[in-house]
């Protein structure tokens, strides 16, 4: 009565084991491959405008907007096309007098503040110190920052991609050697995150006609995750 209970028992076993066996995952190294390409970039975008202070808010409005005015058509002379320059902020605020002030003064308010900021995009960067001048001889009186970029970096990052696979075989087979096994081929390959372009190079800050500026290169970056298949070494 016993024995046919067992061999059912045997037998169910025997029927799981391959159902067991299809759920592991086959025998595989995975590594994370890494490369780097650096390009000069070809495109250039700064900010600048003009900052008036007057008594009242319709004075400093009227002052900026005249001194604007000079500068947009300064970018216009200068060979600038209206496509690329375009407003990046507007106000007009009024300005509290000091605490030492507060006592000689009736009221908060001692003047208005106003302010008109454009960027303007450079598509050949050995003029950025040229534009520059040109906005500084026409009045702006607020420059900011450059950023550099570059406008064709997907074809650079496919470099960077074809290298980051490289660095991921590489690794790959310095494990499976370690591991005494041989390696096979890609099971997956996935790219991790956005490649995002990391400015490398020293730039001065144009706060002046005539300010250096250095444009120094891109570092494009690319990381790649690879999985391989492994076998025993023959």
């Amino acid at each position: 009565m016993k024995r046919p209970l067992a061999f059912a028992v045997v037998t169910a076993a025997w029927l799981a084991t391959p159902a067991l066996a299809q759920t592991m995952p086959p025998p595989a190294i995975s590594v994370t491959g890494e490369a780097n390409v650096s390009v000069a970039p070809d495109q250039a975008q700064i900010d600048g405008g003009v900052t008036s202070d007057a008594k009242t808010a319709r004075e400093a409005s009227d002052a900026n907007n005249a001194a604007m005015g000079k500068v947009l058509l300064a970018l216009k002379g200068a060979g600038i096309e209206e496509k690329d320059y375009q407003t990046l902020r507007l106000s007009l605020q009024p300005q509290f007098a000091t605490p030492s002030k507060v006592a000689e003064r009736a009221a908060g308010i001692v003047s208005f503040r106003a302010s008109n900021r454009v960027t303007v995009k450079i598509r050949d960067v050995t003029k950025v110190a040229n534009v520059i001048d040109v906005l500084v001889g026409a009045g702006a009186n607020d420059i900011g920052g450059i950023n550099f970029t570059v406008t064709q970096a997907s074809k650079h990052l496919d470099e960077a991609r074809e290298k980051a696979i490289a660095d991921a075989r590489r690794k790959a087979e310095i494990y499976a050697k370690a591991a005494g096994v041989t390696l096979g081929d890609p099971v997956s390959i996935s790219e991790e995150g956005a490649p995002t372009p990391v400015f490398r190079g020293k730039m001065a800050a144009p706060m002046a006609a005539g300010a250096p500026v250095a444009q120094g290169e891109e570092t494009l970056s690319v990381t790649v995750s690879v999985t391989w298949a492994i076998k025993a070494a023959q």
